[in-house]
């Protein structure tokens, strides 16, 4: 989700930053689930699924603003 930035940024926000770890884990939580509903290994409807693209979508909309906010 943070191509081409440090590691270590990312890794600081993680440990300094609850919301931004909260919202961080949860978005990979989203992505396992889509990934796993991708290979039928979750039996999911396609509504349940968009709305996990959705959450995920949005998640990563504020992860990328807040490490653009608080990493510079």
């Amino acid at each position: 989700m943070f191509e081409g930035q440090s590691p270590e940024s990312v890794e600081s926000l993680m440990r300094h930053n609850p919301e931004f770890r909260q919202m961080y884990y949860r978005h990979q939580e989203l992505d396992k689930k889509a990934t796993d509903a991708a290979l039928g290994v979750l039996p999911l409807g396609d509504g349940a699924v968009s709305e996990i693209k959705r959450e995920k979508l949005a998640l990563k909309t504020r992860l990328t603003d807040m490490y653009r906010t608080l990493a510079h």
